[in-house]
């Protein structure tokens, strides 16, 4: 399965955006998908991720209760949705794919496919 995740941007402290991932491929609904950032000199961390179903849903403790995961497997697209942005939030922001499983790993190792980032830029 190849990934592009789009949707970044620049935003004040405090608000929104949108990013996607948008698949390419068969059989989408068999992948769990991950989010993880990267920040200048700092390594990938994971945010967040959703079982193939879309009936399960894993967040970083960082970003609990601001960020929501969701999915379309009609549409072959993930959707994270970031609210009350933070300026610690900026970060190049991934997709990542893996074979479902029983437990949604948030090992980056783990995905064995990843899309090109999108920037997020939270200014404040």
């Amino acid at each position: 399965v190849q990934l592009q995740a789009s949707g970044g941007g620049l935003v004040q402290a405090g608000g929104s955006l949108r990013l996607s991932c948008v698949a390419s491929g068969r059989s989408f609904g068999n992948y769990d998908i991950g989010w993880f950032r990267q920040a200048p000199g700092k390594e990938r961390e994971f945010v967040s991720a959703i079982s193939w179903s879309g009936s399960r849903t894993y967040y970083a403790d960082s970003v609990k209760g601001r960020f929501t995961c969701s999915r379309d497997n009609a549409k072959n697209t993930v959707y994270l949705q970031m609210n009350s942005l933070k300026p610690e939030d900026t970060a190049v922001y991934y997709c990542a794919g893996t074979a479902r499983r029983i437990t949604i790993p948030t090992a980056a190792g783990t995905y064995p496919y990843w899309g090109l980032g999108t920037q997020v830029t939270v200014s404040s």
